[in-house]
């Protein structure tokens, strides 16, 4: 039997890549116990990892502003090959190359049912919803590894229909597992249609993914806030406006100077809880983004807002902020008639057709967000760089499989 290797949170600032056991077919001890089910899981595959990302959410708890327990095992962004099925899995075989949701979904439940599948209701006995490699998402193991097992193997996972053509876009398909969905939920629930201004807060992989989003669903002009210049190039790179918000200039004449108008159709939160005020030395401001793209969007827009917030963050400004209670204007928008879509992006939804403009050579989201491949071993150098503000999707490649 071939052994298993996991990146694993050590505390603040810290990673690792660990020796762990080899998945098993069997639900995590916190799922059987607190929701009943049988351990056995003749529903689930065991994937060798092909690529798995490095996202902004792991970063949170890298940088300790979550919950997260030292020993936690990261990583929800997962390709694989399919190595061994579950006598129960009846579509998926040995061979195959699928694309993971970072949300774990049994496809049985009523949520499920709804196509809600970030809050499905039997994978996570905390609350709704599981992801692997999370603090209090339900105790699955992570997936920036060897190998990983992945539950309901037949609803969860997305075939890529011929292994060759996914292996040649690999880069590009790798962003389904999250970003990509995530990034496409952001601009699509806050409204981005044929001819919209669009604003994203923030120049990370999934601001950037939601400002391609924004692109593909037709804007036609789509503006992205930072204070990280490599990033804000990086927007500009695919045809982005920027604003700098370290220069001290207020957003609403920034956004007046690009569009002629103070305002925008649709507004995307690509940042979350550790937002910080305007201004080159601004401090931690939690409730900023969600103020801001309030203050910038027309009466009647909605907001999209993927960006993480939590419940428990240690590192909070003050004791509200710990609980995840932050000074939103939410007058604001009542009296401008605003609708917000938060939670995570059920990826699911969206995932089928975004692999369908890859693989028609349609999207070229790795481009957009500056995928850099990088092995496994190299993961606890790359979460500093990128807690530095690398403008680069690292893209860790555990087998050699990426040309």
């Amino acid at each position: 039997m071939t052994g298993n290797r996991v990146v694993v949170y050590k505390g603040p600032g810290e990673v690792a890549v660990e020796a762990v056991d080899y998945p098993k077919l069997e639900l995590p001890e916190d799922v059987v116990n607190g929701l009943g089910l049988k351990k056995k899981a003749p529903h689930a595959a065991i994937l060798k990892l092909v690529t798995t990302n490095i996202c902004g959410s792991d970063q949170h708890m890298v940088r300790g502003r979550t919950t997260a327990p030292v020993g936690q095992s990261l990583g929800h962004e997962i390709t694989g090959e399919v190595v061994e099925v579950g006598e129960d899995v009846l579509f998926v075989k040995e061979g195959d190359i699928c694309s993971v949701p970072f949300n774990i979904a049994c496809g049985r439940c009523r949520m499920c049912n709804e196509g809600k599948t970030g809050v499905c209701l039997n994978v996570n006995p905390a609350r709704a919803g599981a992801a692997y490699g999370y603090v209090d998402m339900g105790g699955w193991i992570g997936g920036q590894a060897e190998y990983v097992m992945v539950p309901f193997a037949d609803f969860n996972l997305l075939k890529f229909p011929d292994r060759d053509q996914a292996l040649e876009k690999i880069l590009d398909l790798t962003m389904l597992s999250d970003i990509f969905p995530t990034g496409y939920h952001g601009a699509y629930t806050a409204g981005t249609t044929t001819g919209s201004t669009v604003y994203v807060a923030g120049a990370g992989p999934v601001g950037l993914a939601a400002a391609y989003s924004a692109q593909v669903l037709g804007a036609s002009v789509v503006i992205v806030g930072d204070m990280n210049a490599e990033r804000l190039a990086q927007a500009k790179s695919f045809g982005c406006e920027t604003v700098d918000l370290s220069s001290g200039n207020e957003l609403v004449d920034m956004i007046e100077q690009i569009l002629g108008e103070p305002e925008v159709d649709a507004a995307v939160d690509a940042v979350g809880f550790e937002a910080r005020g305007h201004g080159a030395d601004a401090a931690e401001a939690p409730a900023t983004v969600l103020n801001d793209i309030m203050s910038i969007s027309r009466a009647g827009a909605s907001l999209g807002i993927p960006g993480l917030y939590v419940t428990g963050d240690p590192g909070g400004i003050d004791e509200n902020a710990k609980v995840g209670q932050i000074g939103v204007r939410l007058g604001l928008g009542w009296a401008k008639s605003h609708s917000f879509t938060t939670g995570q992006c059920p990826v699911k939804r969206y995932n089928r057709q975004l692999m369908n403009l890859i693989l028609a050579d349609k999207a070229h989201i790795a481009k957009a967000v500056n995928a850099a491949r990088i092995g496994l071993d190299d993961a606890p150098a790359a979460y500093r760089e990128f807690d530095k503000g690398a403008a680069k999707k690292y893209v860790i490649d555990p087998h050699n499989m990426v040309a």
